[in-house]
């Protein structure tokens, strides 16, 4: 062979494995990403010959496709559609729109994913109609009920999250006022356009999934159990350190003053441990420490937590915010969770689950498994820990505070006969505006089966004069017992 032909025969050879290489990558690496692109026309027109996957809850559809007579031949249903708006939102083939687990998992619901290409491969050799993959969810349908009809009762604006603290799997996802994802589904264009202009110019906003997004709510008290561990951390401090305690406080290079809310002090004496704060729920001693340990020191452990971070669960949740540079009397109001930070019910219920499973914070997810319709499971999710933040003993010690505090304390509105709770309400100041209405705990305290965070807006209707206990604390108590079946 000539020096020529063999120059030849490497270029051939090095086109082909280029051809090789880029048919490959466009067929397995990216095949995802172009069939889920909006102007790939061919993968939408194949996807209305697929019957969409179902979504599952305790091995149950919640979500279903049944055959239609016009072009897009299956329409979705949804079962209590307003409950589960938030987890499942909405997948419109008319308008090629989807929203929730419908978009998050879009390419294993609608058999387009790499996921289903060999049981494509399967129904075609078997003569067999394509199916999409079913989407198995780790909620669990008591509390999400529980969640739901507590929130509804009294028509309250807000959202519920509850989280299996050892695994960081999300067990309720609720958030009010809902909306009906049935509407929004429809195969007629008109009407859906219709629906969705009314929701969107709704000023009580139901299309925002509060529970992990939305316009983000000062987290009030809840947030002392964020400063208090900072505390911990920092290994200057314990749960009985003192604290100066006056009924009124001047912010530091401020002329702004601070009270407690009930305007007297933390207990008596002219000192008050951090204990005492969190059980009485003072503000005046946590604003105190808040000033002595630094806003850094205070992000850091927000942020150990999960706060300033986007979670996909696979839903993309808004990042809770502890900013950086906080000047002194900014980094006090954050010491009872007021100025700059901000919070979703998610984070909360993760601070809460975090302490309950022993200082370990998992990253939170909602979904078990993708499996066919035969219960082959092609995408099994697993546990993942996102972060150590306390150590196990610290843990126990800011547990057995939060259990005196619901026993005896602040949030006495979750006390559970037989069962100890652990937990801290926060009624979180919005300006002018009626107050954010919190609580965050966990339950049983010795054995943790359930982390829950409950967010109440608009004061819950009764303007300034809602409490975290008085109102969302009970909301909580009704899931806790969901889930341990009480």
């Amino acid at each position: 062979m000539t020096k020529e032909l063999r120059r030849l025969s490497f270029v051939v050879l090095a086109m082909f494995l280029s051809l090789f290489v880029a048919s490959s990558w466009i067929q397995v690496v990216d095949a995802d990403n172009l069939a889920q692109n909006a102007a790939n026309t061919r993968t939408r027109l194949d996807s209305y010959q697929i019957q969409r996957g179902s979504i599952l809850v305790d091995d149950s559809a919640i979500v279903t496709s049944v055959p239609t007579g016009d072009r897009y031949q299956y329409q979705r249903v949804y079962t209590d559609a307003e409950m589960w708006a938030p987890v499942t939102g909405y997948f419109n083939p008319a308008l090629q729109a989807a929203t929730g687990i419908e978009s998050a998992l879009n390419s294993d619901l609608s058999g387009t994913g790499s996921n289903a290409f060999f049981a494509e491969i399967e129904r075609i050799l078997s003569g067999q109609p394509q199916q999409g993959l079913s989407a198995s969810l780790t909620l669990s349908a008591k509390a999400q009920r529980a969640a739901w009809d507590a929130m509804q009762e009294k028509g309250y604006q807000g959202a519920v999250v509850a989280i299996e603290p050892a695994t960081g799997r999300i067990l309720a996802m609720v958030s009010t006022p809902g909306f009906d994802t049935n509407k929004l589904a429809a195969h007629d264009p008109a009407a859906v356009d219709a629906e969705h202009e009314r929701l969107v110019a709704d000023p009580a906003k139901p299309l925002y999934n509060r529970a992990i997004a939305g316009n983000l709510n000062p987290p009030g008290s809840t947030f002392k159990l964020v400063v208090a561990t900072a505390a911990l951390r920092s290994g200057d401090w314990t749960l009985e350190s003192t604290l100066p305690n006056p009924a009124v406080y001047q912010l530091p290079g401020s002329d702004r003053q601070v009270s407690n809310a009930w305007k007297g002090t933390c207990g008596e004496g002219e000192t008050t441990t951090i204990a005492e704060a969190l059980r009485r729920s003072c503000n005046i001693p946590m604003a105190e420490l808040a000033v002595e340990l630094g806003g850094e020191a205070i992000r850091e452990t927000a942020e150990l937590y999960g706060f300033n971070t986007e979670f996909d669960i696979p839903l993309e949740a808004t990042p809770s915010s502890y900013p950086p540079d906080l000047n002194a009397p900014q980094t006090a109001l954050t010491g009872f969770g007021q100025g700059q930070v901000t919070a979703t019910p998610l984070q909360m219920a993760m601070v809460a689950a975090g302490i309950a499973n022993g200082g370990t914070v998992m990253t939170p997810r909602m979904v078990d498994a993708v499996i066919a319709d035969d219960f082959e499971t092609h995408t099994r999710f697993t546990d993942e820990a996102f972060d150590q933040v306390l150590t196990a003993a610290q843990a126990r010690d800011l547990t057995a505070v939060l259990v005196e505090g619901v026993g005896s304390g602040a949030a006495t509105g979750a006390r559970i006969d037989g069962v100890d709770v652990a937990g801290k309400t926060g009624t979180a100041e919005n300006g002018g505006n009626p107050y954010s209405l919190w609580f965050t705990g966990f339950a049983p305290a010795e054995n943790p089966k359930v982390a829950v965070a409950v967010v109440v807006e608009d004061g819950g209707g009764r303007g300034q004069s809602g409490s975290g206990n008085g109102i969302a604390a009970p909301i909580a108590k009704k899931v806790i017992e969901a889930v341990l079946g009480r």
